[in-house]
């Protein structure tokens, strides 16, 4: 199993002692045993008197989804008040707690973004700074580059506005087929070779003239990263942005179950596909082999438990020593190209939209095969990350929890005053 921690081994880990039974309890909702084969809930974690709305809101929506894996942690101004792992499974072996992993796909966005303004802020880097003043980007024989690649800049870049649009061309990062024969390489293509095929092709847009949401942006936002650095990207990533926050389980994803890390869920998903990381054309579960987990670093490859997440968007609470507020300014600054159709804007990393209450919502999700995340902080201080390990269902894919959980939250009138973050890091 690539799951995590039997409960036992928990508790000798963190010490069961240390968590507390305070609101709600640690093993809250713990179901009587079920008869062999139906599905039975096991919930494990923290909660705060008053969040019952979130509990049943996950366990609604997994039971009504059949999702096996699910975690959710909850922080308002500052101070956790809700660290649950829910598991909806027959299998009395799976079991999710607050530290298990889950891959979070393109809530990697905004840590690499986080990452670009600390470079600018500590004056290693500008966000006017050319894409090919940066990095060497050499097409294939008998290809040229775009002469508009000169436009790109590392603003554009964190905004999506490079000039690459996978409505229009497929997304590099999922292309591995295409790459390797045109490049005559073998499978696994890597990064190099994603960005060399990509180097000999036209831009769709111009560089800054439209909006257009894409993995590549972000994948050479990673190369930038390292060049200007020094580091590799996730070295980087994890001294300067998640180890001031005492983030230290968050790590880059592996492909291959046999490579999970440990307590990482397992990942479920209704699709297969050709693997991409040999040429035997083998048919793979879709989240093993049928796409390439590693080149995505920068955009999607991050693993971390839903506590990491909420623990890492309290840097956008304020001016702290990661991101100052100059730094803030600029993740959450429009665009040149102005708002979207309905009034949000994509910053440098995150989706930015301010509301009439005052302030302003930020949010970012996930979406792989065999995983869905979400990681939303409100105008109003409350900030929640909720992780699943299957995306595709009859029911209803998992995008549909964020409304839930942002009802959760208006329908919690008396938040309690506890925080939990000490409990877990």
């Amino acid at each position: 199993m690539a799951g995590g921690l039997t409960r036992r081994d928990f508790g000798r880990r963190i010490g069961l002692a240390g968590l507390g039974l305070a609101g709600g309890g640690l093993l809250g909702g713990l179901p009587a045993p079920a008869h062999a084969g139906a599905p039975a809930w096991r919930v494990f974690g923290s909660r705060g008197r008053g969040m019952a709305e979130f509990d049943l809101t996950m366990k609604t929506f997994m039971q009504q989804r059949n999702i096996s894996c699910g975690s959710l942690a909850v922080a308002r101004k500052g101070k956790l008040l809700l660290a649950r792992g829910y598991t909806w499974s027959a299998d009395s072996k799976l079991f999710v707690h607050p530290l298990s992993l889950f891959r979070i796909a393109s809530v990697s966005k905004p840590i690499t973004g986080a990452a670009v303004l600390k470079l600018v802020q500590d004056g290693k880097l500008k966000l006017t700074d050319r894409l090919t003043d940066l990095l060497t980007l050499t097409p294939p024989s008998g290809k040229k580059l775009d002469p508009r690649l000169n436009q790109v800049t590392v603003l554009r870049l964190l905004q999506h506005l490079g000039g690459w649009d996978s409505g229009v061309t497929t997304d590099p990062m999922f292309n591995d087929f295409a790459i390797s024969k045109a490049l005559g390489v073998p499978l696994p293509v890597g990064r190099d070779d994603v960005i060399r095929h990509t180097s000999g092709l036209p831009l769709d847009h111009d560089p800054g003239s439209r909006y257009a949401y894409g993995n590549y942006d972000y994948m050479l936002l990673g190369r930038i990263i390292e060049k200007v650095s020094g580091m590799p990207y996730d070295r980087y990533v994890q001294q300067k942005i998640l180890g001031p926050r005492g983030i230290t389980r968050m790590r880059l994803a592996q492909t291959l179950k046999a490579d999970a890390a440990p307590r990482e869920v397992p990942y479920v998903s209704q699709r297969s596909g050709r693997t991409v990381l040999d040429g035997s054309g083998a048919t793979v579960p879709a989240p093993y082999g049928s796409f390439n987990v590693e080149n995505m670093d920068a955009h999607g490859g991050w693993l971390a438990t839903a506590v990491d997440l909420v623990r890492f968007a309290g840097i956008f609470d304020g001016p702290s020593p990661v991101l100052s507020a100059a730094s803030l300014s600029r993740a959450f600054a429009q665009p040149e190209t102005g708002t979207n159709g309905d009034g949000w804007w994509y910053g440098c990393g995150w989706q930015v939209r301010n509301v009439a209450a005052g302030g302003r919502n930020i949010w970012h999700s996930g979406s792989l095969p065999g995983t869905y995340t979400v990681l939303v902080r409100r105008f109003d201080g409350v900030c929640y990350a909720a992780l699943f390990n299957q995306r595709d269902n009859a029911a209803g894919q998992a995008h549909n929890i964020d409304p839930e959980l942002y009802r959760a939250a208006d329908a919690t009138k008396a938040w309690p005053n506890v925080d939990y973050y000490g409990q877990y890091f």
